[in-house]
């Protein structure tokens, strides 16, 4: 996982709905159907609303997880990034410019150079070798054959597929038939990736592997991923960020820590239930306040660093463990602590103790200061308060015409 800026979003998406069925377009502007749920919605209209009402961003250099059961919409909603699947209703933006007005001329232009599609089936010309599946997005470009198969051959080397490049597919694995097709992804060189449930019928062991080498790919490039899953661990393990959904809606938007310490709700919080707490949230969240003789021992952490890395640390030295941003002390963490994130009782919403802290200490020398300047003043500072108030169908029925418009750019 990267770390990523705000500025200048890849994808820009707001209110974005797709709707099958008759009349499509009249159901998300109509207020009547606004708090139906999905069976309702048939039921009243005929029509289903496989994506509703979505909005977010990716920013340049994130992997963004999309991450949902079988019918939530995920498949739907990345095919209508590059317009694969038309959206009925919103706004997409792609670094600026508006996809939905794209004539055919640039929608090509972005489906052949910016943009680069994986998929679960993986899409291959069996009549073709490795090297010719991986150059042809390059052939659909114009470039000549003697450097696409130059360029092909240094994508096969990457992907971990050396000696192979005049092998045809079914002379293949699975695994590495999908490295083939991450192979032609990167050959073009685009902006972004997106991968549609990519390693799904993959066998766990070289699922495992295909995740490693997206990992390896991302930290040696920093593309902008978006990815398609099913499975929370590889949303977990992937995701700088994971947009949640059910039957096409967002149900939640975070950081895979975010997630798993504070549950949207009771689905969100039954897909996290067996998540290894340790392994996923920081002792950020877990620290208490130094207490006297704490803060010259115990081994230092850094605030993001797992709680899984400090659970080592004070069974290695049987102290808690010192939370240091640079030479600042902000907490520590101990046998309790890390026990209660283990159980599922630490690191959830709201403020750590140590942070609360912090906060207070401030809080105090800002008052003392306001004191000392004007010991008659009104104080008014001190009663300032914050106002906190504030179908899928699973896709596989569009695959092979989406694959073919996909890979071909057209």
């Amino acid at each position: 996982m990267s770390e990523t800026t705000q500025a200048n979003p890849v994808f820009s998406v707001r209110k974005l709905w797709k709707v099958f069925g008759p009349k499509a377009a009249k159901v998300p502007g109509d207020q009547a159907y606004a708090g139906l749920s999905a069976a309702e919605l048939r039921a009243r209209t005929g029509c289903t609303a496989a994506v509703r009402d979505v909005s977010f961003d990716v920013h340049p250099g994130e992997v963004f997880v999309v991450m949902g059961l079988s019918g939530s919409g995920k498949s739907t909603l990345v095919r209508c990034l590059t317009r694969l699947i038309e959206p009925t209703a919103g706004s997409l933006v792609m670094d600026g410019e508006d996809v939905l007005a794209m004539d055919s001329g640039r929608l090509r232009e972005l489906r052949r150079h910016r943009a680069s599609m994986v998929f679960q089936n993986f899409g291959l010309l069996p009549h073709r070798s490795v090297l010719d599946n991986v150059a042809y997005g390059l052939e659909i470009q114009g470039m000549g054959k003697a450097e696409r198969r130059e360029v092909a051959a240094r994508m096969v080397d990457k992907v971990g597929l050396e000696g192979l490049g005049e092998r045809r597919p079914g002379q293949l694995s699975g695994g590495q038939q999908q490295r083939v097709g991450l192979a032609r992804a990167l050959a073009v060189d685009p902006e972004v990736m997106l991968f549609d449930e990519p390693f799904s019928a993959l066998d766990p062991l070289i699922r495992r592997d295909m995740q490693e080498e997206v990992i390896r790919l991302h930290h040696e490039e920093g593309r902008t991923m978006v990815f398609i899953t099913h499975d929370l661990n590889e949303a977990l393990r992937l995701g700088d960020r994971i947009l949640l959904m059910r039957d096409g809606e967002v149900v939640q938007l975070g950081t895979p820590e975010e997630i798993v310490a504070n549950p949207a709700d009771d689905y969100v919080r039954d897909f996290v239930r067996d998540v290894p707490r340790e392994q996923v949230i920081s002792v950020r969240r877990a620290m208490r306040p130094a207490a006297d003789g704490e803060a010259g021992t115990g081994t230092a952490l850094a605030p993001g660093a797992l709680v899984s890395e400090a659970i080592e640390a004070v069974a290695r030295t049987g102290e808690p463990a010192r939370v240091l941003d640079g030479e600042k002390l902000l907490g520590v963490v101990g046998h309790e602590q890390l026990l209660a994130v283990v159980a599922g009782n630490g690191g959830g919403a709201g403020t750590s103790p140590a942070e609360e802290a912090a906060e207070a200490a401030v809080e105090d020398a800002a008052e003392d200061d306001s004191a000392g300047a004007d010991r008659d003043g009104d104080s008014a500072s001190g009663a300032s308060e914050s106002d906190s108030g504030a179908g899928d169908k699973d896709s596989a029925d569009h695959g092979d015409s989406d694959n073919g418009k996909a890979v071909a750019g057209v």
